[in-house]
């Protein structure tokens, strides 16, 4: 199956690649630096199952970037977000991503994918927005509030326009992401079995649920 995946240098990203290509996907990896794509190798490296990589330079907010990543291309993964530090983030905004990277760069997806008939769309949130917004603990409502309060507010938005597109969605929303050590996932509607997941973990479900046609527009929460 041939995959992009937007916002591929993030650490949530890197880990679906790894797990596409393991799973023998050939994947199109969209990075808005060309310097970071000694992460993925090169078109010639395959996963353990076959599957091969391709990086494209571009941007997840530019309409033309993402137009010629999706072209060809049979499903979608986003995983946007922030990687800077986010009490400065807080307090002076985003030196380096716009602060509405989420919202605005998963409706221009949702554009290019209507426009070329792709309909099946992975997207990575965070555990206590949309349908889990009341299950989340007060302590992690307060730090929301407080230190998120922005990020949180935009991805919201990228929630509530994933949920009014026509395609084939899923939202998978884990809890807090570490880089830990691998453990195996709990994927449910909203219960949680612990509040830390590694990343690599969530990689393997973006990965899984990528021809999962029976999770088709539902939201999974991952723990």
């Amino acid at each position: 199956m041939k995959v992009l995946v937007i916002g591929a240098t993030g650490g949530s990203g890197r880990a679906a690649v790894s797990a596409l290509l393991d799973r023998g996907h050939d994947v199109t990896a969209l990075v808005r630096n060309p310097d970071t794509a000694e992460l993925f190798g090169t078109s010639d490296t395959a996963g353990s199952s076959g599957g091969r990589v391709t990086v494209v330079t571009g941007d997840a907010v530019r309409d033309s970037d993402v137009e010629r990543a999706v072209h060809g291309q049979e499903a979608v993964v986003v995983t946007l977000g922030i990687r800077e530090n986010p009490v400065r983030v807080r307090l002076r905004g985003p030196a380096r991503t716009p602060l509405d990277v989420r919202s605005r760069g998963t409706r221009t997806v949702v554009d290019a994918m209507r426009r070329h008939g792709v309909r099946r769309l992975i997207v990575q949130t965070s555990y206590g927005t949309g349908p889990t917004r009341d299950r989340l603990p007060a302590r992690y409502r307060l730090m929301f509030r407080a230190l998120l309060g922005p990020q949180i507010a935009d991805t919201e938005r990228q929630d509530a326009l994933v949920r009014s597109s026509d395609l084939d969605w899923t939202i998978v929303q884990p809890v807090n992401l570490t880089d830990g050590d691998d453990a195996e996932a709990t994927v449910s509607d909203g219960d949680v079995s612990s509040w830390a997941i590694p990343r690599r973990a969530v990689g393997r479900v973006l990965a899984d649920l990528v021809d999962r046609p029976e999770y088709a527009r539902a939201t999974v929460a991952v723990s």
